[in-house]
């Protein structure tokens, strides 16, 4: 045992928990953290963003990739709100980060100190749970309790405030090694595992439908196990990518608003449907009074919070889902049969493919020359919007954490952040972020991150002009009145990434961006490729909102719609 000062500890807490990387900002509170990080260089390696956003959506994406638990710093006052968007992002995909703030001290906590905001209480209603740290001796055994609630059952984001007058106060330090996390089991009963047997037994249309949590879960080899037993097609969610191989003749695509017709049309005509990790959410099921009518659902997710909170189901299984998994394929003993089914949903596959024009340089023809030139092996960040869609859509996903995306709170602005922390968690895989032009705006200082530490990611923006997803639904449900979303200006993209230190493209046609793509992954360093397609071009097929997933229509529907 022996007397540390908070800093001190703070660092052997996160050396501790095995943290190598951190993102973050300095300011005046937190001076004392971050004179210590430096002393600590050789151990822990601490990456100065442009924002403290963007070092929360880095911290975020590093945890994605890894599935390990993503620390983010900010000083107090506006560093510490600056993360806030981060954090929701992070509690709304249920990614486990920690962010660690400072304060002012504690005799000057309550009194509008300069810099002083109540940051645990701001980010209680969208954190696991948060803590001001007012006592040093509480300072290690807090950081500890952190690290553990972030990655328990649920993932999360934890906020600790610590005031700058506990990073300098000393106490003893005892270093602990960190208890191994267990899966959540406990909540798993025999007879809801006994009655989904039951069910998927009797159905003769299954239907399974993918999310996160299965992605968290790191259930693919049950998932795959599970699909060839009951010989089920297959769908997901956005944030379900990659758990289930998708370039598997089972895969129907991706489900809801912009899903594909086969996965839409096959969860309204399935007599079972199977959700594993995913929350049903609005994006996801369409007009919820009328999802899924023809079926019998089945939930397996960790949070009992889940269930029946916004689609009424049949059964529930409340446990890991890679857990729930293992005991499932026990009891199937008999491999099952649906040939039928599975003939009527292959021939849907074939009837309504993903199709788009290709008469010029588009969202979609971007993300399969992509999807060509990386083998389908890359890691996909991308910020919101229908660039968003087409990389879900167009790029195929054959394994887990893969396609690092703000699917709950669609952050625009996630990407770079995110690519960047994706680059430092997996610096062995290419990481591409795809943008749009009103994204990249958000948050391009960030580009001057990669640029700092030679960040080899590339940045593609897919530039269409205009707020292209808001764009599309004025276009289709506001008799095109383009309220404010028409980006019309004179600011050159690979100009902008070329004077912070990047290399830049701008293309027009395929060639042009296959040859500058061709030129990014052989780069050292960070590339942005303003790719320039047309402002009308459309997201399809499409659920509109409030509609049910029956109405899906695409482009040729539309245009029949109007003849």
């Amino acid at each position: 045992m022996k007397q540390l000062t908070g800093s001190e500890i703070v660092i052997e807490c996160l050396k501790e928990q095995g943290v190598d990387t951190v993102f973050g900002y300095p300011g005046g509170a937190i001076l004392n953290i971050y004179d210590e990080l430096y002393k600590h260089e050789d151990e822990i390696h601490h990456v100065l963003t442009s924002h403290e956003q963007g070092a929360a959506h880095a911290a975020d994406g590093y945890a994605r990739v890894t599935g390990k638990v993503g620390v983010c710093m900010a000083t107090s006052g506006p560093g510490a709100t600056n993360l806030v968007t981060g954090i929701a992002t992070a509690q709304m995909d249920s990614i486990p980060l920690v962010a660690i703030t400072a304060n002012v001290g504690v005799p000057l906590l309550g009194k509008d100190s300069f810099q002083e905001i109540d940051i645990a209480g701001v980010v209680m209603p969208i954190t696991k749970h948060s803590f001001i740290v007012k006592d040093v001796k509480e300072l290690a055994d807090t950081i500890r309790k952190a690290f553990k609630i972030a990655k328990t059952g649920r993932p999360g984001p934890v906020l600790v405030d610590i005031p700058k007058d506990v990073t300098a106060n000393k106490t003893d330090y005892t270093p602990k090694t960190p208890e191994p996390i267990a899966r959540s089991t406990k909540q798993i009963r025999g007879k809801d595992i006994d009655k989904a047997v039951e069910m998927i037994q009797k159905a003769k249309k299954p239907m399974i439908m993918v999310g996160g949590g299965a992605v968290i879960s790191g259930a693919q080899s049950e998932l795959k196990e599970f699909v060839d037993k009951i010989d089920a097609p297959v769908c997901d969610t956005l944030m379900g990518k990659g758990a289930f191989d998708g370039t598997d003749p089972r895969y129907t695509g991706m489900v809801g608003m912009h899903g594909t017709k086969a996965s839409n049309l096959s969860v309204v005509d399935c007599d079972l449907l199977i959700v594993m990790g995913a929350r049903f959410s609005d994006r996801v099921t369409g007009n919820t009074s009328k999802f899924a009518k023809k079926a019998k659902i089945l939930q397996i997710d960790v949070d009992p919070a889940e269930i029946n909170k916004n689609i009424k189901v049949h059964a529930s299984i409340v446990g890991d889902v890679k857990s729930v998994l293992e005991m499932l394929n026990h009891k199937l003993t008999k491999p099952l049969k649906h040939e039928e089914w599975m003939e009527k949903v292959q021939n849907l596959m074939k009837e309504y493919p993903l199709h788009y024009s290709e008469t010029g340089l588009c969202g979609p023809s971007i993300m399969e020359s992509i999807y060509r030139q990386t083998e389908g092996k890359a890691i996909i960040t991308t910020d919101v919007g229908q660039h968003q869609m087409w990389a879900a859509q167009y790029y195929k996903y054959s394994k887990p954490r893969t396609l690092i995306t703000s699917g709950g709170l669609g952050t625009m602005g996630y990407g770079i952040g995110a690519c960047i922390g994706a680059k430092y968690g997996r610096p062995d895989q290419v990481c591409i972020n795809i943008a749009g032009d009103g994204c990249f705006r958000m948050n391009m200082q960030e580009i001057m991150t990669a640029a700092r530490y030679n960040v080899p990611i590339i940045e593609v923006v897919i530039n269409n002009h205009v707020l292209g997803m808001v764009r599309q639904w004025q276009t289709l449900f506001y008799g095109e009145r383009y309220s404010n979303t028409v980006l019309e200006d004179k600011a050159d993209f690979a100009k902008i990434a070329e004077a912070m230190g990047a290399t830049g493209y701008t293309v027009t046609t395929q060639q042009e961006f296959d040859d500058a793509f061709k030129k990014a992954l052989e780069s050292d360093g960070p590339v942005v490729i303003d790719a320039q397609i047309g402002k009308d071009d459309k997201v399809f097929p499409m659920v509109p909102g409030g509609a049910t997933l029956e109405e899906v229509f695409d482009g040729d529907d539309l245009a029949k719609q109007t003849k």
